[in-house]
This record gives C-alpha cells, structure tokens and sequence, in this order.
C-alpha cells in the first residue's frame, strides 16, 4: 500500500488526539468537519506546538487523516479556560461545563488532574485532509 501523506508532508511530527482509538477516530473527524479548531495538553507533554508548525494527525488505527497547523499557543490554568476556547475545542454540546467534565474525566485517566494544573492551550487550522473526495481548504 502507498503512503496516503503527500511527499512534502512526510516531515511532519505525526500525533492521535485522545488516549484510546475512538476518542482519535472521534476528535479527528471534529477537526475534518471544521468543528475542532483548538486542543489542549498538560504543559509537559512531548508534542508541544510552536504558532506555525504542521503536524499530520492520525486517526484510532494510527493512519493519516488531515495535517492542521498551529496558529496560537497560550499557557492557561484548567479553571481558567473561558467558553470561547472550549466552543472551539468542539466537543460534545461546546459548552464550558461539557469541557470541564470531559477534560477532568480525561485527564484523571492519565493521573494528571487537578483545577489549577497548567495546560497548554493550542489553537490550529485544517490544511489537508487525506482520503475524501472533496479538496480540502490550504
């Protein structure tokens, strides 16, 4: 089987969102619809983002699915993410209360939570998406 990433993307960091494959299959298909446009992290987390770098997203199966590139990074603690940033995560109904508990939920499975822990706040925009029929925006 070929490499479905396009040669000039081969360089890029490859990552999944989430911890288990259908939270991946989940986040990443919010992003190929335009809903995702942010994300979050623990600040010590290996895959941090600088504004303007690319990275090749997988999907649950660790496949390519889109490239999205980073367009801004603020450092923020868990209990002071505002509504705008957790609509634009774009998870469940986007509202504040939904992004608490899903992140308290998901953050305690990695041993990590706690209201006043600092995240890495990433903000991002799709370039390409990988195996639909429609062109992609760039």
């Amino acid at each position: 089987m070929s490499n479905p990433v396009p040669e000039h993307y081969r360089h890029l960091r490859t990552f999944a969102f989430g911890d288990n494959p259908a939270l991946a299959d989940e986040l990443v298909e919010l992003v190929v619809k335009g809903v995702k446009t942010a994300t979050c992290s623990t600040e010590d987390e290996p895959n941090t983002s600088t504004p303007g770098e690319r990275w090749v997203v997988l999907n649950g199966r660790g496949e390519p699915r889109c490239v999205i590139e980073s367009v801004e990074i603020t450092y923020r603690r868990f209990n002071e993410v505002d509504a705008t940033f957790a609509h634009d995560e774009g998870e469940g109904d986007r509202s504040l209360a939904y992004w608490r508990s899903a992140h308290r939920t998901y953050f305690g499975r990695l041993g990590r939570f706690s209201e006043d822990m600092m995240l890495m706040c990433e903000r991002f925009r799709l370039i390409e998406v990988f195996g639909d029929q429609a062109p992609a925006p760039c």
